[in-house]
């Protein structure tokens, strides 16, 4: 049984819903392959990742599963960042609650993140000999920041996110922010969302993430899985 629930959610974009609560949404192959399905269906449409329950966002790769599984999840998760990232169709994460690890790339791979006041942040990687959150978090942050944020593993807050550009501004109702955010995004033709998203990506961002990818793949202990 898929982890992720599909609903139609505002303005014709699709749902997508981690649910998995029981173990904080963390990530396992079955659902990066129901991500990966609903965001490939329609590409032009609009996606909302999100958590079937309130609360909680995404815990990154399940720690709990064979190391062989982990690194396959580990790898894959990258697959998932790209298409994410080159999709002409917006993607949208509300996030409300801890994205940690894989789950924080996830959320940040998205176009435009919604977070409400439970929305907390933090990237884990050198501590496993990893490279993890390396290829967007200068993109959006800046490089010093960047830093400081992959290599302390520091929780950040739903303000701090605000501080850093991770998300434009606390969201009191986040039903009503991903309305607006819908609504503007579907008033254009598919074709000219996905011409504007082409070219405010960042100059070798996807190169950077393939790297991230390779080096994370060659240096795999087994340890972490985000």
């Amino acid at each position: 049984m898929s982890a992720v629930q599909h609903r139609d959610g505002p303005h014709g974009a699709r749902m997508l819903l981690l649910d998995a609560p029981e173990r904080r949404n963390a990530l396992r192959l079955g659902m990066l392959d129901a991500l990966s399905a609903g965001l490939s269906e329609d590409p032009d449409r609009t996606v909302v990742i999100a958590s079937s329950t309130p609360g909680i966002f995404c815990a990154g790769a399940d720690l709990r599963v064979p190391d062989e599984e982990r690194a396959s999840i580990s790898d894959r998760l990258y697959e998932l960042y790209e298409l994410m990232v080159t999709r002409p169709g917006v993607v949208v994460a509300l996030v409300d609650g801890a994205a940690v690890g894989g789950g924080a790339q996830l959320a940040t791979a998205a176009d435009l993140r919604i977070v409400t006041g439970r929305a907390r942040f933090r990237w884990v990687g050198p501590g496993h000999g990893l490279a993890v959150g390396a290829w967007i978090l200068p993109h959006l942050v800046g490089r010093t920041a960047a830093l400081d944020l992959a290599l302390t593993a520091r929780w950040v807050d739903a303000p701090a996110a605000v501080r850093l550009g991770l998300a434009v501004e606390v969201s009191d109702s986040a039903d009503a922010e991903l309305e607006r955010i819908c609504a503007g995004v579907t008033s254009g033709a598919p074709s000219a969302v996905g011409r504007v998203k082409q070219v405010a990506a960042p100059s070798g961002l996807v190169e950077v993430l393939r790297r991230e990818r390779q080096l994370n793949a060659a240096a795999w202990d087994g340890r972490v899985g985000g």
